[in-house]
């Protein structure tokens, strides 16, 4: 691992000390490209406006004329976090804006598959739906529009993911109306928007043209803002880049929850994950919160998951939570027994090459198809090289597939890899889709070696070495007044995230003393600058010199009553 230390314009620090911004965070919001307190402003005014998004008149219109015949809707949702909350916002705001007849209905991982595919068009069919509206997929399910549209639906598509490359052109579906940033001549500068959030601004497009319509006015609309915890926590535990505007939904929406104002079934999830809503921070989305919904997709029924996020009844939420915690016991324990598998597997790999491969490809056919994303992005973690992993297909009539999920580093989209494969091997990769980071895919499995060499390949093409290296930005020394509990938490009540990285330090360090604790963590005793403080490597049993370049986050725990600060160690200069 190699540790390097960000760039700080000393201009732009200045300028936000002069503002009254903490000197620390002046120092570390300068060094992710903020250049004046109006970047830290996060106020809803600043928001960008609705009417930047292609398409979105059109499908507020959809919406406001199935709100005012009171004509059934039903909600297509993805089964992760960012569908989840996406619905859950869908079908809180179309009820406050006057809809009665608003459903959901999310496609089942094993037996659907991703996305709305003729067979979801027909279940929506068959439910009486006059209007079907997809949050966080749909831009590239071309068959299931057109199924839906034969049927006699209306089709609003709402999604965030890149859109179709169909014969050397990008395609979208032939919806009554499309909003995406992503898709080809949208002007909205957000395009790492969530899925949530582009629901969320269909919302207040709707409540503008149903205000212009003289269905509400100032006083008599809807508070729309109630939505923002949930557009928070997708947008955080979707891992998309925090830009300005996506940093703007989820510090309202964490202002929100500290001040108790959240849906019932987040304040549950708060609960049973230990965690204090007065004091959320992004962490809890991606850490607490968000696995315990994600779970509900991988191992069971995202239903369960958007009902806890719906009701209003604390008592029906707190036992939607109880065993929403309960799924994610078992998906850890799954998710541990094929890490391990899977990590033991690689570095066979390893042992049986010259050289590590520029990327890697995992199968066996005892893992679970819903947790390969995660062992995958574990895997890349240790690895640092594009990963997929596989399992085998568990639809009826699909056995002889693999599905896997793929994760990778910066400098290599994956997205892309796999278009490229798939030109160059046509037929290999049955459906594919994602992002630069994260994407998945479908293929025969006695095409699984052709995949591995194909992935493998453009890996080398594109990957050198300094980019398979393992880098660590890191925001160099803290000065020791800054290790203080108070500092801690003036830290974590800024919004960190993708894209925006929370605050890790990196100098050397005196190892004092080390010891091993829970069978797989190094429990430490350092000295920074001369005083001494604890540390903790997760994960880690290797000992450490005496002295060592580490890199660390800041954190606070409480000891005999007394609130003291200590070092999670991130990684060492190798």
């Amino acid at each position: 691992m190699q540790i390097i230390t960000r760039d700080v314009p000393p201009r732009a620090t200045w300028t936000l000390e002069q503002a009254g911004v903490h000197p620390l965070l002046a120092r570390l919001f300068a060094a992710r490209g903020v250049h004046s307190s109006e970047d830290l402003d996060d106020g809803l005014a600043k928001l960008l406006p609705p009417d930047q998004l292609l398409g979105i008149t059109e499908a507020a219109q959809m919406l406001v004329t199935a709100i005012q015949t009171q004509a059934p809707i039903c909600i297509v949702a993805d089964y992760d976090c960012d569908g989840a909350t996406a619905c859950a916002v869908a079908v809180r705001g179309l009820r406050l804006l006057g809809s009665n007849h608003a459903h959901y209905l999310v496609p089942d991982r094993v037996t659907d598959g991703y996305g709305l595919t003729p067979g979801i068009a027909k279940r929506v069919a068959a439910t009486g739906a006059r209007l079907l509206v997809t949050v966080d997929n749909g831009i590239a399910s071309f068959d299931g529009v057109q199924t839906a549209k034969e049927l006699g639906m209306q089709v609003l598509i709402t999604d965030h993911h890149l859109p179709a490359l169909l014969d050397g052109r990008v395609q979208v579906p032939q919806a009554d109306a499309v909003v995406n940033p992503n898709q080809p001549g949208c002007p909205f500068e957000s395009k790492s928007i969530a899925g949530v959030g582009v629901m969320f601004y269909v919302l207040l497009k709707t409540r503008a043209l149903m205000r212009s319509a003289g269905i509400f006015d100032a006083a008599t609309q809807p508070k729309l803002d109630t939505l923002l915890p949930l557009v928070a926590l997708g947008t955080v535990a979707d891992v998309v880049k925090l830009d300005a505007n996506n940093r703007r939904l989820v510090a309202q929406g964490l202002k929100r929850i500290r001040a108790g104002h959240l849906p019932a079934g987040m304040a549950a999830l708060f609960q049973i994950a230990g965690r204090q809503t007065a004091t959320a921070s992004t962490g809890d989305f991606g850490f607490a919160v968000g696995p315990r919904l994600n779970a509900a997709g991988r191992l069971a029924d995202m239903t369960l998951g958007i009902a806890c996020l719906i009701t209003d009844d604390a008592a029906h939420a707190t036992t939607l939570a109880q065993s929403l915690d309960q799924i994610n016991r078992d998906r850890k324990s799954i998710e541990g027994d094929m890490r391990e598998q899977a990590l033991a597997m690689a570095e066979d790999m390893l042992d049986a090459a010259d050289e590590a491969p520029p990327a890697i490809c995992i199968f066996d056919p005892d893992f679970h198809e819903g947790v390969v994303g995660i062992v995958a992005s574990r895997l890349k973690d240790k690895m640092h090289r594009p990963t997929f992993v596989f399992a085998m297909s568990q639809a009826a009539g699909a056995e002889d597939e693999l599905k896997g999920s793929g994760r990778s580093i910066a400098g290599f989209h994956l997205r892309d890899a796999l278009d490229l494969i798939a030109k160059r091997h046509p037929g290999v990769l049955l459906r594919f889709g994602g992002h630069a980071m994260a994407a998945g895919c479908t293929i025969d499995a006695d095409q699984l070696d052709t995949f591995e060499t194909a992935f493998q390949q453009v890996a080398s093409e594109w990957l050198d070495e300094k980019t398979l290296t393992r880098q660590l930005e890191t925001d160099g020394a803290l000065a020791p007044a800054y290790r203080h509990p108070d500092i801690v938490d003036h830290l974590q009540q800024a919004v960190w995230g993708q894209g925006f990285a929370p605050p890790v330090f990196s100098e050397w360090l005196d190892v004092v003393s080390q010891r091993i604790v829970g069978e797989k963590h190094l429990a430490l005793k350092l000295k920074h600058q001369g005083q001494a403080v604890d540390g903790i490597w997760f994960g880690h049993t290797e000992p450490l010199p005496a002295k060592a370049l580490l890199a660390f986050r800041v954190d606070a725990d409480s000891w005999q009553g007394q609130r003291r600060v200590r070092f999670l160690i991130e990684g060492q200069q190798a």
